[in-house]
């Protein structure tokens, strides 16, 4: 997977910081304790120890060792989180875009000495309860990572991710398949045309057809001109054919030696369990070289740069006019500088983020342009940071005045500085990010420290993040310019700063594609006859390789007898408050409370349900009661953890037409503002303002430009849920709320003159929504805090009791199912039934501006209390797994591909960035007939089985303990009797679901692709085209 670490670290600035901590009953021998026992100097399996450090903001250890031979730097977090992480990363440094580091990426993965069976990666996620694995290719290093609950797990994947990394195979067949290869375009048919292939290829391909990810390649590759910095790490596509095998396997000789590595582990398991196999079955083998991949610093210029770049135009930009993107990027200082990263980190969120931030202020609400552009603030994920700021979805006419605006901000910022207000805001962020726990810390840290240790920084400084708060907090008190100095060092007065400027043309996509025929074409020239022939048997030879059934019992696995056969039971306590039913959880949460309210939609006229999401999107962005919006966003930067509205549509468990439908309101606050954060929602409630057109414009804006934005990456969740729309009551519901319907209906409100009628819309869906009357809520928090909690939520619902009103449903079909299942008298959740639905089938397909398909056939099948949904969850694993990755992803070059089981009982294929679009459709009828003719082994069903469990049991954060019950009415009894269903699956189900729901004949199916151009769609009467 290529990662435009832009985009990854931008979602890691705030690092969630998480795992189960138990910090209110610390057991005395903690992971944290045991490592306290290491002492520098000393020798553990061939390292030595450097340094050990408490970190009790994080409740974690943190232990620095160097391997003596090779000198491999080693980082081990010692917490009582029982998600063990490892990961490897090493520092590649290309020289061209050939894409060399992220196709030996994918490479290492197809096979090692001690594993020599093809692709053990993919065939390890069956054979693990891993609850992460992955691969990431940055600009300047390549991590590999997992993650598990199970110790035995961990050593087994800890073996096969260790010989893939230091000693793969990379055999050529694995190179083309990959990478790229030149074939026929039907492999068996040596008169077909020859084309380019390769899962690679293919990726990139995909990747670049979103304008976003092009963008901020361009913007890094010109302000760093001078080194690795300036090329394409993942691949351009039209360089990626001038790699060869040669260069790949020479890559790996001199980028993965353990003296070019920096090894992580993190959780509860023992350090030197790790390090002796590490050592024993990897770093043993290997003497110290100098890898010499050091990046040396972008020298600085000493005037600005500017630069121009063209993209494909997009048809969902909510103002089809205005397309042209702007930004000014600066060159800071070197991200190993832990604290003037953290201070230039905070700066950069002080002056973009928010309605109360200078930038907001002068870029976004003139409403100059739809949003910031896709790159934007500070990044520190190159040797030097940078930091960005511009508009997208601008018009060419505005560029001097955009440019202007940018530079008179910075001198508006130095003469005034920050109110102190929003400083505290941003120091309250990281207050609560430091306590909240996730369920994938391991994770997060890797990724949080990867750039600057891979340039040497002090791994160990970034995680002491409370000293740096009190560096910050000490510096602004001895100087109260010393934010205002930063700007003007770096921003006004460098001149290493480089304006990119983009602009949408017509014939892009032509001249991409005119580029890579003329490169196939200088290629197939070169070629003989006897060239061509070997192509021909090579390509039959890779066909033969893939199709072969595959003998994967070199691998190690944990079986499922190795599973838990019970889940623990999550306690809730149902009662009421104010007249509205409650769910209590009590969680060791870390001085954290956590609210979420479930509003019914019943009784909201039908025409107002596509307005729902806007709703949602803007109700806690407009302001409320004596509050404007700047001043709203400032309570809950100061007063929360966050407030969110997002619509909520849960299929029912027992019956497929029965559904439920609302709005869910989350937020969180530390526990000493409780009164505040009910403050905030009774406002909400009682007074939110509607009525400024202008700030409702900016923010119908920004959505449309999200929402045309996302289609690139979630392309194959779009074709699912068209897919589904037509199946099930809930489905079409979904699609109305998240699909491609409601992409094109904010597309609609964005290019309206005027919104007044909008503005008139959203009080009648407020009445309707924010009503106590058909509301639920549920609050996770502390046992010594929950009798205040209640006290504090009751009192909230006594303020905005005048809202409350008994208003009739919009259906009379309401199906009342109790909250508490020993008491049937007492609260209930009000569903739909619609048991006249009729599903109809109905085949879609919309063009898009990409070169890549994403494709889906949806089929109605059954609900989640049913014996066969978990024949069939267990049956979408093993069909992706041994079949369909196989077909789609081997054979037929797109970049992801398989079934599954979705909770609302619809069973869905999907393709993503597939080079194929009615192709792929025939692939999964044959990954029906694969099941049907029952041809999968003892083995294969285990697998997927593990498969399943991983997902099934993967780790859940206090905050979200108790949820699924809250939410879809599924109880902890309901989850275990699918388990011992899931347990007892056997060949027979098997082959039996898939003939019963799945068969031509059974079937009740939706099919979509997203996809350019298509002339055999065009041409077939049976398809809508949008």
């Amino acid at each position: 997977m290529f990662r435009q670490t832009k985009a990854a670290l931008q979602k890691l600035r705030y690092l969630s910081f998480n795992g189960q901590q138990h910090t209110w009953r610390l057991k005395s021998t903690s992971a944290g304790e045991k490592a306290l026992q290491y002492q520098p100097g000393q020798k553990v399996h061939g390292f030595t120890v450097r340094e050990v450090v408490m970190v009790p903001d994080l409740f974690l250890t943190a232990v620095k060792l160097t391997h003596d031979r090779t000198g491999a730097q080693y980082l081990h977090a010692a917490r009582d989180d029982s998600n063990n992480l490892f990961s490897v990363q090493f520092r590649t440094t290309p020289m061209d875009s050939t894409g060399v580091p992220h196709i030996l990426e994918h490479t290492v993965l197809c096979g090692s000495q001690k594993y020599p069976c093809r692709d053990p990666f993919f065939k390890m996620l069956n054979r693990s309860l891993s609850t992460f694995m992955n691969a990431f290719t940055a600009s300047d290093y390549t991590m590999y990572p997992f993650s598990t609950q199970n110790g035995k797990d961990f050593q087994n994947l800890l073996s096969v991710y260790l010989d893939a990394v230091f000693f793969p195979c990379l055999r050529e067949q694995d190179f083309w398949q990959e990478g790229w290869r030149l074939e026929n375009e039907n492999a068996t048919d040596p008169n077909s045309p020859l084309v380019f292939k390769g899962v690679v290829f293919n990726e990139m391909k995909g990747a670049f057809s979103d304008n976003e990810r092009l963008y901020a390649q361009h913007l890094q590759n010109k302000l760093y001109p001078d080194h690795t910095y300036s090329v394409v790490s993942g691949g351009e596509p039209l360089a990626i054919p001038d790699l060869t095998w040669e260069q790949l396997k020479h890559f790996h000789a001199t980028h993965y030696h353990p003296s070019n590595a920096r090894f992580f582990t993190y959780g509860d398991l023992p350090l030197e369990q790790h390090l002796k196999q590490i050592e024993e079955e990897a770093l043993s083998k290997f003497e110290r070289i100098d890898p010499n991949t050091q990046v040396p610093s972008q020298p600085y210029w000493t005037s600005p740069r500017e630069a121009h770049m063209t993209c494909s135009p997009d048809a969902l930009a909510p103002d089809p006019a205005r397309q042209n993107t702007l930004c000014v990027s600066y060159l800071l200082g070197d991200i190993t500088d832990t604290f003037e990263g953290f201070t230039l980190s905070l700066l950069s969120s002080l002056m973009i983020s928010g309605p109360n931030s200078p930038f907001y202020k002068a870029l976004i609400e003139p409403n100059i342009g739809s949003d910031f552009s896709s790159v934007v603030g500070y990044d520190g994920s190159t040797k030097q940071a940078s930091f960005s700021i511009g508009l997208q979805g601008m018009a060419k006419e505005d560029t001097e005045r955009v440019k202007d605006i940018i530079s008179q901000t910075i001198n508006d910022i130095i003469e005034n500085g920050f109110e102190e207000e929003r400083i505290e805001g941003l120091l309250h962020k990281i207050e609560i990010q430091m306590k909240h726990q996730s369920t994938n810390f391991g994770l997060s840290l890797a990724s949080y420290i990867a750039s600057s240790w891979n340039h040497d920084g002090n791994p160990v400084e970034l995680l002491q993040i409370s000293d740096s708060v009190e560096k910050f907090r000490q510096a602004l008190k001895e100087n109260p310019h010393f934010l205002q100095d930063k700007v003007r060092r770096y921003f006004k007065e460098n001149t290493h700063r480089l304006t990119l400027t983009m602009s949408p043309d017509e014939a892009y996509l032509d001249k991409q594609a005119k580029a890579e025929e003329e490169k196939l074409q200088r290629k197939i020239q070169a070629l003989t006859d006897s060239d061509r022939k070997e192509i021909y048997e090579k390509g039959l030879e890779l066909l033969a390789a893939q199709s072969e059934t595959q003998d994967a019992s070199c691998l190690p696995a944990v079986k499922v007898s190795d599973i838990e056969p019970t889940i623990p039971i999550t306690p809730v306590q149902i009662s009421t408050a104010g007249g509205v039913p409650v769910q209590f959880c009590e969680q060791p949460t870390n001085g954290l409370v956590y609210f979420r309210a479930m509003c019914s939609l019943n009784t909201l006229p039908e025409e107002l349900r596509l307005y729902v999401p806007l709703f949602c999107s803007v109700i806690t962005k407009m302001g409320c009661g004596a509050l404007d919006y700047r001043q709203q966003s400032q309570q809950m930067e100061l007063r929360t953890g966050g407030m969110s509205v997002s619509t909520q549509v849960t299929a029912d468990a027992s019956q497929l037409d029965i559904y439920e439908q609302g709005v869910l309101l989350s937020s969180s606050c530390l526990e000493r503002n409780l009164p505040h954060m009910f403050q905030l929602w009774a406002d909400i409630f009682n007074s939110p303002h509607f009525d400024d057109e202008e700030r409702l414009r900016v923010l119908v804006m920004m959505s449309a430009q999200e929402l045309a934005n996302g289609i690139s990456y979630s392309g194959h969740m779009y074709a699912m849920t068209r897919a589904g729309r037509y199946l099930t009551p809930a489905g079409d519901l979904q699609e109305t709320f998240g699909g491609m319907e409601q992409v094109t209906f904010m597309k609609r409100i964005a290019e309206m003159s005027d919104l007044s009628q909008v503005i008139r819309t959203l009080p009648r869906i407020k009445k309707h929504l924010l009503n106590p009357d058909s509301m639920r809520c549920a609050v996770n928090a502390t046992p010594q805090k929950m009798s205040d909690a209640a006290g504090q939520l009751e009192s909230f619902l006594k303020e905005v009791a005048r809202t409350r009103k008994e208003r009739k449903p919009v259906r009379s079909n309401i199906i009342e199912r109790p909250l508490d299942l020993l008491n049937d008298s007492g609260p209930s959740r009000k569903l739909i039934s619609e048991s006249n639905f009729q599903p109809c089938q109905m085949k879609t397909f919309f063009q898009m501006p990409f070169p890549v398909n994403f494709v889906s056939e949806t089929i109605r099948t059954v609900p989640f209390s049913h014996e066969d949904y978990a024949s069939l969850c267990v049956l979408g694993r093993m069909m992706t797994a041994k079949f369909l990755h196989g077909e789609i992803r081997e054979k037929g070059g797109a970049y992801g591909g398989g079934a599954r089981m979705g909770g609302g009982g619809l069973f869905s294929f999907y393709s993503y960035r597939d080079p194929n679009s009615v192709q792929t459709l025939s692939a999964f009828r044959k990954g029906v007939d694969w099941a049907k003719a029952g041809q999968f082994t003892q083995q294969d069903i285990d697998e997927a089985k593990l498969s399943v469990f991983s997902a099934v049991d993967s780790p859940v954060a206090p905050s979200d303990k108790g949820m699924g019950r809250f939410l879809s009415g599924i109880t902890d009894e309901m989850k275990q009797s699918y388990r011992e269903r899931l347990f007892a699956v056997s060949h027979k189900n098997l082959v039996d679901v898939a003939e019963r729901y799945l068969g031509v004949g059974q079937r009740t199916c939706g099919v979509a692709i997203l996809g350019p151009e298509n002339e055999t769609i065009k041409k077939d009467p049976s398809w809508i085209v949008k």
